[in-house]
């Protein structure tokens, strides 16, 4: 079955979105809406597998919304929504709860990250947040998915359980009329010179909200003078830039910020290095600080404007919400007939 090419990406509302949200997945979701129809969701039911205060909750889905808009994803062209307001997200979860083992979700590397020497005692849904997720994306049968490096294993997963339904439900899909090609096989866009952001104080680790120190990323709230300011205290090795892209190995945190005005500027790391590439950090850095100001300083500054305009951000949530769950229903009516549910 040829599938209409759709992309499908959500992003948890888990407070203080950062430069690696925005140049790992938000800046990519932009031009996507040229090539493909476009879903992009504020997934706030995979939010709570960790406890979430709700007025919290509530505020962080709305800045993750402005987040999306002030980026440049037009939600008459895209979809935009939160995932609660479409109940067969959690209907098709737990079908695929039934199609996924146990084995595939404790492989999963982020569960192992997240519960630690703690497994016995996390909710059950941080061990089944991969089902919900692959719910998300096929829920739509979205075609391709924007990933980060840290995501490919959960998409593998996600592939892994629509070849199962298939196969599983072979025999019914067909009694049914449908394609045995139910569910497609959902490739991941990997693309660009900073799939994976590092923290601006340690470029081994990822950049995260959860680093202690607010020196180590960049808020996409943070105004000129904060990006500025962060960029210029960086941390840095004492060589020059190199003039070739393979001496950046072995040296994160120059790689590490290479990257990032690679991603900003739209060219290659090489591309880069062509101008920079001999030169010390004290043309660097205030380079890149000019150019990250240019990019995220007017998005901050309309991030802040559309969090406080609540009225339009659930607007266009519940407009999104709406749209979503008329592709979702048609999903989910062919589904419950080919798993055998009596409506």
């Amino acid at each position: 079955m040829a599938f209409s090419p759709r992309v499908f990406s959500g992003i948890q509302p888990s407070g203080d979105l950062h430069l690696g949200n925005y140049l790992g997945a938000i800046r990519r979701f932009v031009p996507l809406q040229d090539t493909h129809e476009t879903i992009y969701c504020v997934v706030d039911m995979h939010a709570i597998t960790v406890w979430q205060e709700p007025n919290d909750l509530r505020r962080a889905t709305r800045e993750v919304a402005a987040a999306f808009i002030a980026a440049g994803v037009d939600p008459k062209r895209s979809i935009v929504f939160n995932q609660s307001q479409v109940m067969q997200h959690a209907e098709l979860a737990w079908v695929f709860n039934c199609i996924a083992r146990i084995g595939w979700m404790n492989r999963m590397t982020q569960f192992k990250d997240k519960a630690g020497k703690n497994s016995e005692n996390v909710s059950l849904g941080l061990l089944a947040y991969p089902s919900l997720m692959a719910a998300d994306i096929l829920l739509y049968k979205a075609t391709a998915v924007p990933v980060g490096d840290d995501q490919k294993q959960h998409l593998e997963l996600t592939r892994d359980i629509a070849a199962k339904f298939n196969n599983d439900y072979a025999a019914s899909i067909v009694e049914q009329g449908l394609d045995p090609d139910f569910f497609p096989i959902t490739e991941p866009l990997i693309a660009g010179p900073a799939t994976r952001i590092m923290s601006l104080r340690d470029g081994t680790k990822k950049m995260s909200k959860s680093d202690p120190s607010d020196q180590s990323r960049i808020s996409l709230l943070d105004d000129a003078d904060a990006i500025s300011k962060k960029i210029k205290k960086a941390t840095t090795d004492p060589a020059e830039l190199p003039l070739d892209v393979e001496d950046l190995k072995g040296r994160p945190e120059a790689d590490n910020l290479v990257g990032i005005y690679a991603a900003l500027s739209d060219k290659t790391k090489a591309e880069v290095l062509v101008e920079f590439g001999g030169q010390g950090w004290g043309k660097f850095k205030p380079a890149l600080a000019d150019l990250a100001v240019a990019q995220l300083a007017p998005m901050s500054g309309e991030m802040r404007r559309l969090i406080e305009d609540t009225t339009t951000i659930d607007g266009i949530l519940r407009d999104g919400g709406e749209r979503a769950a008329a592709i979702a229903e048609k999903t989910m009516h062919d589904v419950r007939r080919i798993v055998g549910f009596i409506r």
